[in-house]
Parts: C-alpha cells; sequence; structure tokens
C-alpha cells in the first residue's frame, strides 16, 4: 500500500501540569499516524483481514457503517489499494437520495458502491451475518465477498491490534493503557497483548451498552485466545450522551486540551477517551505513580467542505 505505513507509530511524552499534579504520567500513542487514508486502529484491524481475503482468492470487500464511519472510509481507501473493489451498506435508508456528505463523498471517490438500509433491516442484517439466508442474500445482490462487520471487529482484527502492544516500551505494573471502545476489538487486542501487570481501560462512547460490550470483549478473547483475560475494564459514564454526540462540556474539554498539549483530537473517540481518563485521575481512581499510555485511534475528521 503507498505510501508505507508508520510502524511502530510514536510514542508520545506530554506533560501536564493539572495531571502531573495527580502524581501520573501520560503518553500517547499515536496511531493517528500510521497511515494518511489507514489511520490507527483501522490499519491494525484492516490489513490482516485483508491479508485473508486475498488468500481466500476474494476479489470484493463487502462492510457495514454510519454516513460518518472512519470504518467505511478506511476500506474503501484500502480496497482501492489492494485492488478489491468495496461494498458500504450504510444504516439509514434516507441517506439514499440525500446530497452525499464529505465522507460517504470519501468513500464513493475510491471506488466504493454504497447502498443503503433501513435502521431495522441493518440491524437485522448486522445479528444475522453467520446465517446462511443472509449469505445468500448478500452473495445474490453483490457477488462472493469478504464480509467484514461493522467497525471491522473480528478475531483476525483483534489480533491485529494486539501488536500495538509490543511498541509500548517498558510496560509493567504501574502502566494503564486506555483506548476508546465503539466495538471492543481494539480493548480486547490491548488486554490480550499485555505483559503481567499492566491493565487496560476502554471507555465507551455507546450509550447504554454495558454488559454488551463486556461480553462483545470476552467473546473476542475466547474465540482469538481460547481463554478469558482479568486486566481490562469498560467505563460506561464518557459517551457524552450516546455516539457521535459531542455535548459542550466535551468540546470544552477537548479544545483546552489541544491548546495545551498541542495535539489535535477527534471528538467521536478519541477526546471521549481522554475525558474519561481525566475524570478518573480527578477522582483518584489512578493512583499515583502510575503512567497512563492513552491510544489516539484515529485523526480528527477534516472540516466539512462548504
Amino acid at each position: 500500500m503507498t505510501p508505507e505505513p508508520r510502524l511502530p507509530s510514536p510514542v508520545q511524552d506530554l506533560h501536564d501540569e493539572w495531571f502531573a499534579s495527580r502524581g501520573l504520567e501520560l503518553r500517547l500513542k499515536r496511531d493517528d499516524l500510521i497511515h494518511p487514508t489507514v489511520p490507527g486502529n483501522k490499519w491494525r484491524k484492516l490489513t490482516p483481514n485483508l491479508r485473508a481475503a486475498t488468500e481466500q482468492g476474494h476479489t470484493r470487500l463487502l462492510t457495514f457503517g454510519g454516513a460518518y464511519s472512519n470504518h467505511i472510509r478506511a476500506v474503501a481507501a484500502a480496497g482501492d489499494a489492494w485492488g478489491l473493489s468495496t461494498v458500504g451498506i450504510i444504516r439509514g435508508d434516507e441517506l439514499a437520495d440525500a446530497p452525499r456528505n464529505w465522507s460517504l463523498a470519501l468513500a464513493e471517490s475510491y471506488g466504493m458502491r454504497l447502498a443503503f438500509l433501513d435502521r431495522s433491516r441493518y440491524r437485522e442484517m448486522l445479528r444475522s451475518l453467520d446465517e446462511p439466508g443472509t449469505v445468500r442474500e448478500l452473495e445474490g445482490l453483490w457477488g462472493p465477498a469478504y464480509v467484514l462487520p461493522e467497525g471491522g471487529t473480528n478475531v483476525l482484527a483483534a489480533r491485529g491490534t494486539a501488536e500495538l502492544v509490543a511498541e509500548l516500551p517498558d510496560l509493567g505494573a504501574r502502566d494503564v493503557v486506555c483506548c476508546a471502545v465503539g466495538t471492543g476489538g481494539t480493548l480486547a487486542g490491548i488486554a490480550a497483548g499485555l505483559p503481567e501487570g499492566a491493565r487496560a481501560v476502554g471507555f465507551a462512547v455507546l450509550k447504554g451498552a454495558s454488559g454488551y460490550l463486556e461480553d462483545e470483549v470476552a467473546g473476542l478473547h475466547r474465540r482469538g485466545w481460547g481463554r478469558a483475560f482479568g486486566n481490562w475494564r469498560i467505563e460506561h459514564g464518557w459517551h457524552g450522551g450516546g455516539y457521535g454526540r459531542v455535548p459542550a462540556e466535551l468540546e470544552a474539554f477537548a479544545a483546552g486540551f489541544e491548546e495545551r498539549c498541542g495535539v489535535r483530537v477527534e471528538r467521536r473517540y478519541v477526546a471521549k477517551m481522554l475525558w474519561g481518563v481525566w475524570g478518573l485521575a480527578e477522582a483518584g481512581t489512578l493512583p499515583r505513580g502510575g503512567r497512563v499510555t492513552a491510544v489516539v485511534t484515529g485523526p480528527p475528521d477534516p472540516a466539512e467542505p462548504g
């Protein structure tokens, strides 16, 4: 794929006086800098799936996502670079005849064909991806394809994200590695890759997902590693009202972080994770003397034209 990925991604030490006053060290794992069109955890999750698709003889990728899905754009770009055709099943049939937003327009510019489903049918199809009837329906519409679930999370993807742990020096008992959680794949991989004593904390970006996301991560561990891991947890108090929502309090935090630290942050995932890290530090949940590594899983959205 051109250009070449930047691996290992940089680890950036940050000094924030407020954070340091809590006796904590902070560093960022800058996965947002891995690749300009397939950045962050998308690169780590997609690459092993692309290899599997080509090894199995597939020439088409089919996947699912919302109107502003990072995953949809990344699959479109990656498919274009690997010479694979791509299909994106988009949540929301009302979008079919609407002007394309910048995100869907970008996906189409890479050659992705878009199809739009009403939300009920979309959820039903995601739940039944492994069922023969759904497979036949998709093949009847689009032909044989390598199917990636929403967010690209499967065992191969989780194993891909586990590789970032090896890029973090000197992990030990004082370390906490943090990431945003949308589908659970990145957290599952990080937790599975950590050395003994280190812990992982995920911050849910979905409202009302307590229990569900924990089951998703545990399931990935069972299927991918054949065991459970007890070194992780998910915080559910920092979603800002639900996926895609950026309340004024979160926006103020993100803007202040950018001003203090000189790092622009994506709002729907990364800012919520950092907001949660600061909240845990303020509550004293992160013990003094600890070191927090916050994984920046993707770059800020570009400004929408117009």
